[in-house]
């Protein structure tokens, strides 16, 4: 689960981070008066979204004035903000973050997330803040600095202190830095987060350490333990059919393909990608309807799959272990013949009770074809496809 930055930076304060003063609000008006308690300016105005690149979509700017900070929050109040993160929708912008302006002399980075390779929370720092850290990543490597985390003794101070003399730090900045360091990782330690990022780490006109920006993913299996982040949850930025899909209990990512698909298991399902992508053709979504798949669940699956109205076909690929393939049919029977829309639907059913639910799509009537194995339901799929899209 993703937090705004405006409720990232309120964490921050309650962690002693130095974060700038600011205010929140979902009306442009607000924002001028905002400016007015704010003032003197320049302020720095930010449309308040889950994705980053926000700056370069024009969802960040400086301005002068409280005139112009509330004509910036009329542009985009209500607006979608399209960044290259944010998918070719965009995210609706609900909300704009005002503050003063800060000058600035440099820009570091500053993370706090689980390394895969050693199995530690890792602290990931570099001299170069305020641009892209996989593309540092990916071009020179070598300026990317990284502190592992002994989960048994926690976070240092001379960690802290260690890595401040790295960044070229002096004076005072070095125990100020030392804090920030303790802070972010004892955040991310009690309240289960996947990632809490400051990008950037700023140095100021005055010699100070400030955090600019300010990013946190929560992990979403720990929820239950922090019933105060689940409140910040902020629904209207993700897919509505995502948050249905969940409420149902199963996974569902959306692509840019036209062949709908619906498996049981995550493994199955991405191979079930992987093939009709071989075969030629494109995945509209990844979606597990899970191992206890239900008749319910299945009519469900369907309806949030059909609301993308590039899907021309439906591939179902179902594995009968635990599930009952002839409750599957019946669900998949009872999904066509409710939505009504006339797409032809593929499906391949191998387990526990095949050949029963086999003979009830064969009987029904409605445009559902039967497979033996997944390359024959794949090329199938593929071919209805192509004809629809003719």
């Amino acid at each position: 689960m993703n937090l705004h930055e405006y409720q990232s930076k309120e964490l921050f304060r309650q962690y002693g981070l130095p974060v700038a003063d600011f205010k929140v609000s979902s009306k442009a008006t607000g924002i001028g008066k905002a400016a007015y308690e704010l003032s003197p300016g320049p302020f720095i105005v930010k449309c308040q979204v889950h994705s980053g690149a926000r700056g370069k979509a024009g969802g960040v700017l400086k301005v002068d004035t409280p005139a112009q900070a509330e004509a910036f929050a009329a542009k985009w109040l209500g607006k979608r903000l399209v960044t290259c993160q944010s998918g070719p929708h965009g995210k609706p912008v609900n909300r704009i973050l005002i503050e003063q302006a800060s000058e600035c002399v440099r820009e570091l980075y500053l993370s706090a997330t689980i390394d895969r390779t050693n199995a530690h929370l890792t602290i990931i720092a570099s001299e170069h803040g305020g641009m892209s850290i996989e593309e540092l990543a990916m071009t020179e490597p070598q300026k990317i600095l990284k502190v592992a985390i002994d989960e048994l003794v926690g976070p240092q101070p001379y960690q802290g202190r260690e890595l401040a003399y790295k960044l070229g730090l002096q004076g005072r900045q070095v125990n100020q830095f030392a804090k920030i360091f303790m802070g972010i990782t004892k955040l991310f330690m009690e309240k289960d987060l996947s990632l809490v990022e400051i990008n950037p780490l700023a140095v100021t006109k005055d010699g100070n350490l400030l955090c600019l920006d300010a990013k946190i993913n929560v992990d979403p299996y720990a929820l239950f333990r922090h019933p105060e982040l689940t409140e910040l949850d902020d629904p209207s930025q993700e897919d509505p059919r995502i948050a249905r899909a969940v409420a149902s209990g199963f996974s569902y990512v959306p692509l840019e393909g036209n062949i709908g698909c619906l498996v049981n298991g995550a493994g199955l399902a991405m191979g079930t990608m992987d093939i009709i992508k071989t075969l030629g053709g494109n995945p509209a979504n990844f979606l597990d309807v899970g191992g206890t798949a239900t008749k319910e669940r299945v009519m469900e699956a369907f309806k949030i799959i059909l609301e993308d109205p590039h899907v021309n076909c439906i591939m179902v690929n179902i594995f009968g272990g635990i599930v009952r393939c002839d409750m599957i049919a019946e669900g998949i029977r009872g999904a066509v013949e409710e939505i009504k829309r006339d797409i032809p639907v593929v499906v391949r059913l191998e387990g526990n009770h095949a050949a029963v639910g086999e003979k009830i799509l064969n009987e029904c009537g409605l445009n559902i074809v039967s497979a033996r194995d997944l390359r024959q339901a794949a090329s199938l799929a593929v071919k209805a496809a192509k004809v629809k899209d003719l």
